[in-house]
C-alpha cells in the first residue's frame, strides 16, 4: 500500500511538471477513510494510522494536501493534524445532504452538522481553502452562500470552492457497495449555468466531481 501511494504521487507529480506553462499543482487527496457519505463509521482512535500512511507517502510529490468528499467536521480536524508535520498547506472539501427537497433548507453535512458549524471550524482552522464536492449541484449555492457569510464575519480570507457530482439520488447509502446512476439532464451547459451561480456567491474554484467530465469542464472554462 505505501509503495503504491508513494507511486501515485511520482506519476502526478511528473505529470505536473511536463505541462508546458510549469504551472500545474498537484494535490494529494485524504479521502474519508471509513467509508463516503458514512459519518457513523468515523473512528477517530483509527484514522490517524491510515491517514499517516497517505501522508508519509504523498508528502514528497504534493503542492497541497486536500482532505475530501468528508462527511463530518471530525474528519477535517483529523485530516490538520495529520498534514501538520509536513507544513504544507490543506484544502478542506466537505460532501452535503442533498435529497430531494434539500436545496431549499439551510445546507448541512452529511452528519448533519450544519455548513455554518462547518465553516466556522474552518475560520478557526489552519485550513487554506473550504470546498464543496461529491453533492448535486443544486445544494452547492446554499452552501457557499452561508459558509461566505460566516467567514467573512469572522475576518478570515479563505478561498472558496466547489465540485459537484452527475450522481442520481436515491442510493446515497450505499456509496461504496454499488455503482452510482449518471443522471442524464446534467449537460455541459447546464452544469456551467450551475458554476456561474456557484462564483456568483462567493466561490473562486471550481471543478469536478463523480460524472462531470471533460466536455463539462471545458464549458466551464
Amino acid at each position: 500500500g505505501r509503495r503504491l501511494i508513494a507511486l501515485a504521487g511520482q506519476l502526478a507529480r511528473e505529470a505536473a511538471d511536463a505541462a508546458a506553462d510549469g504551472r500545474v499543482r498537484v494535490a494529494g487527496s485524504l479521502p474519508p477513510i471509513f467509508g463516503s457519505y458514512e459519518p457513523q463509521l468515523f473512528q477517530p482512535d483509527r484514522v490517524h494510522d491510515y491517514l499517516s500512511a497517505l501522508v508519509e507517502g504523498l508528502d514528497a510529490s504534493v503542492d497541497v494536501f486536500l482532505g475530501e468528499t468528508l462527511s463530518l467536521i471530525a474528519e477535517a480536524e483529523a485530516v490538520q493534524q495529520a498534514v501538520a508535520p509536513t507544513r504544507k498547506p490543506f484544502w478542506i472539501s466537505f460532501t452535503l445532504q442533498d435529497d430531494p427537497g434539500a436545496e431549499a433548507r439551510p445546507p448541512v453535512l452529511r452528519s448533519g452538522e450544519s455548513v455554518e458549524e462547518a465553516a466556522r471550524w474552518i475560520a478557526g482552522s489552519n485550513a487554506a481553502a473550504l470546498l464543496f464536492n461529491c453533492s448535486r449541484p443544486e445544494v452547492m449555492r446554499n452552501a457557499i452562500a452561508v459558509a461566505s457569510n460566516v467567514l467573512a464575519e469572522s475576518g478570515r480570507t479563505v478561498p472558496l470552492g466547489v465540485y459537484a457530482n452527475a450522481f442520481t439520488t436515491g442510493d446515497e447509502g450505499a456509496a461504496n457497495e454499488t455503482l452510482h446512476a449518471i443522471r442524464d439532464d446534467l449537460s455541459d451547459d447546464r452544469y456551467s449555468s450551475f458554476a456561474c451561480d456557484w462564483v456568483e456567491s462567493g466561490a473562486t474554484m471550481i471543478g469536478g466531481c463523480c460524472g462531470v467530465g471533460a466536455a463539462h469542464i471545458h464549458r466551464v472554462k
